[in-house]
């Protein structure tokens, strides 16, 4: 066992040399693809090979092509760091290597998951009494939210979606903003609904949902099985949809209301932001992100539903070969998946290590940030388009086409990295912060360096 601990340390070793080097590193990386390809590739070998022979390879073919998105100049789609407890937790799970489908396969796996589960609710204000499923990212949350919702709108219709599919279903009505994030429409492909049943909605200015002409939609179709998609940070400018009203509004007409809250919906996590999500425990399901703002190692997300009945029903089987299955759902009864890594574990570490003030000012901080790198920006000539209500933050440098020459200078420069996006018909560069490790300098820095190369 002496050499299992030897390898052990000697990976954690790498892993934590290589967080030290994060602050000092370039962000992105320019490796040719074709030299990862032959330091991966390759005829596999015939006999075996030392585990720290394989490590040590490992570590050389890997590092030139590492990107370093959990450092604090990473700006790119919205990604957090992964915390120090958590990452532990994480390294220690895969050491456990439990199976985390249900008490029976991992006790600690579970317990952990319900202590975090229970500490996630009351963080976000969503209802104790709410179920909650670990799973990869909001794909795999929306789609478990979604699939609860398709259950007990057909369900009220006198239909059974599990048993009899839905062919010959009545129809379901989808309604959601027209800048809805684009895992909703898949969650629809995958459910079997199909992106054609969405009804599209008008936003406003900076992108949430407009609930005059939600009103509108809802009035305009016929009575029937409904869901409307709502949304907690818009993925571009971080707008978040007046939920109180909508929910109301949606349960006015019979239908469920599903929240998809992957970063914004942490801004119920700090007073100063809470504001922005007033009324989101009158949604139905939610969908939320671990490794974003959190700052959880990747992939955590969670699925939370206000009927722990309605989310069993729509994600769990029976086999007489599992024990443990039936009974108040858990695991991997709330989740598409069987054999699940046990992310209870750096949820539950990551929380712990935060603590309920820890979260709020790490809202709080990436808000101020983002706001301090709008100002920076503009204060440099250069057009910040959207209200800055969270961590996001849309910046035009003219054309689209100057626009795009920036970001890619931005990105093979590497003090900082940032990605483009199209909002409203024009090409922007699109900021996220949502690392806990990002400093005031970090974001100075990065200012500094945008505009020596846009300019």
């Amino acid at each position: 066992m002496e050499g299992l601990s030897r390898l052990f340390r000697l990976a954690a070793d790498h892993a934590a040399a290589y967080r030290r080097s994060l602050p000092d590193r370039p962000v992105g990386t320019s490796v040719d693809p074709d030299v990862l390809a032959e330091a991966f590739g390759g005829p596999l070998p015939s006999a075996p090979t030392p585990p720290e022979q394989v490590l040590a390879d490992l570590v050389s073919a890997a590092e030139p092509g590492l990107v370093a998105n959990a450092g604090p100049r990473y700006f790119g789609f919205v990604v957090g760091g992964a915390l120090p407890a958590a990452t532990a937790a994480d390294m220690l799970a895969a050491g456990w290597d439990q199976i985390g489908h249900n008490a029976v396969t991992s006790p600690a796996a579970i317990a952990a998951e319900a202590a975090a589960g229970s500490w996630l609710k009351e963080l976000l204000g969503i209802p104790a009494s709410a179920s909650v499923g670990f799973v990869t990212g909001c794909q795999a949350a929306n789609t478990v939210g979604l699939a609860a919702g398709r259950h007990q709108v057909l369900a009220d219709a006198g239909w059974d979606v599990e048993r009899r599919g839905l062919l010959g279903a009545p129809p379901i009505r989808v309604i959601g903003g027209e800048e809805r994030h684009a895992t909703i429409d898949r969650s629809l492909r995958l459910l079997g609904l199909g992106t054609d049943v969405m009804e599209p909605v008008p936003a406003g200015p900076n992108g949430a949902i407009d609930l005059g002409a939600l009103r509108d939609v809802l009035r305009a179709g016929s009575a029937g099985p409904t869901i409307v998609c709502l949304q907690a940070g818009n993925v571009n400018t971080g707008a978040c949809d007046q939920l109180r009203e909508a929910c109301e509004l949606v349960h006015r007409h019979g239908g469920w209301a599903h929240v998809d809250g992957a970063f914004g919906l942490w801004a119920a996590a700090s007073p100063a932001t809470r504001h922005l999500v007033d009324g989101l425990e009158l949604a139905d399901s939610w969908a939320c992100d671990g490794h974003k703002w959190l700052n959880l190692p990747y992939d955590s997300a969670f699925a939370f539903c206000s009927r722990p009945d309605v989310h069993g029903a729509a994600m769990s089987y029976a086999a007489a070969y599992l024990v443990g299955s039936g009974g108040a759902p858990v695991g991997s009864d709330l989740t598409a998946e069987s054999s699940r890594r046990a992310r209870g574990f750096a949820a539950w570490a990551g929380l712990r290590e935060l603590g309920r003030d820890g979260v709020a000012a790490l809202v709080d901080r990436c808000c101020a940030l983002a706001r301090r790198f709008a100002d920076g920006l503009t204060s440099a000539g250069f057009e910040v388009v959207n209200e800055v209500v969270l961590n996001q933050v849309l910046v035009g440098f003219g054309d689209d086409a100057r626009t795009d020459r920036v970001v890619a200078a931005v990105q093979t420069d590497g003090t900082c990295w940032a990605g483009g996006t199209t909002w409203r018909g024009r090409r922007l560069m699109r900021i996220s912060v949502s690392n806990a490790t990002t400093t005031e300098a970090d974001v100075d820095r990065s200012v500094a360096a945008i505009t020596r190369l846009a300019t």
